[in-house]
This record gives structure tokens, C-alpha cells and sequence, in this order.
């Protein structure tokens, strides 16, 4: 099972004082969520504000960093639009960002402007497309598309947890009955971050915690940090094998 870290997302610094924003932070951040039992990170890079980036003199530095001296894990970058509004823009972004400094995978959200150039571009650079799928209509898209993704990821984000597994559970049928092969990372944000958990597990799907989706521990306690959330993760799915 994958069990990945999701550092930041779009969270502003100040949300949570433990939010990694720096890249030392998230240098820092990534070893002690792997020595937590997280097998991978995800992350959104930012600039010297704390702001969303994909720029590559953003992306570079923090790729050469996690690379010399991060935990050997793969790296997830987004290349969601909450980071680069201009569909057109964040290509060119991509399409610049250095050789020698790339992810291993990127998640792609299916549902936003221009995401299937984005994912063949992707491709085209040897970089893992995760597909990002947090609707019936996107994972439509996937389907007709046939899109070479290494993943995807079922993302639902309905704020009523019975919404949440509705779409979710319509998602995975339309998968299912479409043959779609490709390994399934299920989880939700916030309210229903864990409890979507649970049923992923549950269900032999791969998991992702951390700040991105939830600041709070089950209970409803604040989460130290991310090492924190990821150890509860990985401890109920250690309880469920």
C-alpha cells in the first residue's frame, strides 16, 4: 500500500504553525514523515512568499534539495490551478522546468482547463501523470481520453461526508465498469479526510494524510504536524491488514 505524505497543498503559512513552506522546511518535514511510515511525498512548491509556484526557479531548487538531501522516496509535485490560474501559462511552466530537477510524478486534476495537454506534455518528459479525479464526469474523462496515468487519485470534496462516499462510490463504479486499471489512491479533506481514510483502507485502495486534507487528528484534536497525522494513518492501516 502507498502511503503518501501530502505536505502543505494550498494552505496559507499561517494556517497551522507546523505548515512546511521553506525549502528547508520541507526538506525537514519529508524525513520525518517517511521515518513516520509514509512511503512517498506530495507537494506544492512555493516562492519566498509562501505563495504557490511552479515556476522553475521555484521548482529546481526544491527538487535539488529533496534530491541531496531528502529520504530516498518518490516526489509528487501538483500542478493544480490553484497554483498557476493560466492553463496556458502552467504549461509553459512545465514545459520549462529543468531536466536534471524533475519530480518523479505530478498530479494532474482532470477536471480544469487544459489538463489533458498538461498530462501529454507530461508524458512527453518522462514524468509519472497521476490523474486527479474528483468527479464522475472527470473520471469520464479519463476514460475517453485513455490517458496513460501511473495512478489515480479518487478526490472527493464534498463537505458532507455522505456526499463525499456517494461520489465517491459513483467514481470507482464508472472505473470499475470501464476496466480502468491503474492503481487507486482514495481520500477526502477535512471533515471527511479521515473517515474516507478508514473506508480507502478498508477497500485495498492506497492512502495519502497529512496538512494538505486535514489539520486535525480523528478525535478532533489539532495535529501536531504532519509526522503526526501520517502515524496515525499508517497505524490504522497497520490495525486493518
Amino acid at each position: 500500500m502507498r502511503i503518501v505524505a501530502c505536505l502543505n497543498g494550498d494552505r496559507r503559512p499561517e494556517a497551522h504553525p507546523a505548515l512546511p513552506v521553506s525549502v528547508d522546511q520541507l526538506v525537514t518535514d519529508a524525513h520525518a514523515v517517511v521515518a513516520a511510515g509514509a512511503t512517498e511525498i506530495h507537494v506544492h512548491p512555493r516562492d519566498s512568499d509562501g505563495a504557490e509556484s511552479l515556476e522553475p526557479q521555484v521548482v529546481a531548487p526544491l527538487m535539488e534539495k529533496l534530491r541531496a538531501e531528502g529520504p530516498s522516496v518518490p516526489v509528487s509535485l501538483t500542478t493544480s490551478l490553484s497554483a498557476e490560474s493560466d492553463p496556458w501559462r502552467r504549461y509553459d511552466l512545465v514545459q520549462r522546468w529543468a531536466a536534471s530537477a524533475l519530480p518523479d510524478s505530478v498530479t494532474v486534476n482532470l477536471h480544469e482547463a487544459g489538463s489533458v495537454d498538461l498530462a501529454h506534455l507530461l508524458e512527453d518528459r518522462r514524468i509519472a501523470v497521476e490523474a486527479g479525479v474528483w468527479t464522475v464526469e472527470a473520471a469520464r474523462i479519463l476514460v475517453a481520453t485513455k490517458l496513460n496515468a501511473a495512478a489515480v487519485l479518487v478526490e472527493p470534496t464534498q463537505v458532507a461526508l455522505e456526499d463525499a462516499e456517494r461520489n465517491a462510490t459513483a467514481i470507482l463504479s464508472l472505473l470499475d465498469r470501464a476496466r480502468v486499471r491503474q492503481p487507486r489512491l482514495v481520500h477526502g479533506a477535512d471533515a471527511t479526510a479521515w473517515p474516507i481514510l478508514e473506508s480507502a483502507v478498508s477497500s485495498g485502495h492506497d492512502i495519502r494524510m497529512g496538512l494538505e486534507d486535514t489539520m486535525r487528528l480523528p478525535d478532533g484534536e489539532n495535529a501536531r504536524d504532519n509526522a503526526a497525522l501520517v502515524a496515525h494513518a499508517v497505524s490504522l492501516a497497520s490495525t486493518a491488514a
